[in-house]
């Protein structure tokens, strides 16, 4: 059994025509929409589906996918279907603003001014940023986050995060703490 070669439709206007023509040449519409255009373009224009995978570099499965999408549906089969799954709960710019608070200096930190270290501007704020201080910054301007979202941000963003160190401990060897710590967050190994 033979099959026929596939095509696209015909342009159901000429707006359509020129819009996909247009599209197939553009250099600041996203990538995917611009190799779906040159697909149909391609075929419009007599291309074999083989021709078009190799001018394209993709397989001939992802050609036939597209032209199969657009004469069913038009314009409007090009389009991405809807991902499985929740939508993202932040947008791009507030894990952004989120990075960058992490990046900045704490509003509690001590600043080094001509005289020494000068008061911070604000002696109640986190002198370190935390994970709960940045979840509470962020939520303090509007962001609904939480401590574990912010954590998972700044991990995806290749961001280490550090334990921060007490002014109480020193590398003095000749420094005796006062105690035991109160709650350490992983108790120590005893020695055999």
């Amino acid at each position: 059994m033979v099959t026929a070669p596939l095509y696209a439709r015909p342009p159901a206007t000429p707006a359509e025509d020129r819009r996909l023509r247009k599209l197939a040449v553009s250099r600041h519409a996203p990538a995917s929409w611009i190799q779906r255009a040159k697909i149909i373009t391609a075929s419009w224009d007599g291309a074999t589906v083989t021709q078009v995978a190799q001018s394209l570099g993709c397989h001939p499965k992802t050609v036939y996918k597209w032209l199969h999408r657009f004469n069913a549906a038009g314009l409007d089969g090009l389009a991405d279907l809807p991902r499985p799954g929740a939508p993202r709960r932040l947008t791009e710019h507030e894990r952004g603003r989120i990075i960058q608070l992490a990046g900045s200096e704490p509003p509690g930190r001590l600043q080094q001014g001509g005289e020494g270290l000068l008061a911070p501007e604000d002696p109640e704020a986190p002198a370190h940023w935390t994970q709960d201080a940045l979840a509470e910054r962020a939520q303090a301007e509007g962001i609904r986050v939480g401590r574990s979202q912010v954590r998972q941000i700044l991990l995806a963003e290749g961001a280490r995060w550090r334990q921060t160190r007490s002014w109480t401990t020193s590398t003095d060897p000749d420094f005796v703490p006062k105690g035991r710590r109160s709650s350490p967050a992983t108790p120590a190994r005893r020695r055999r």
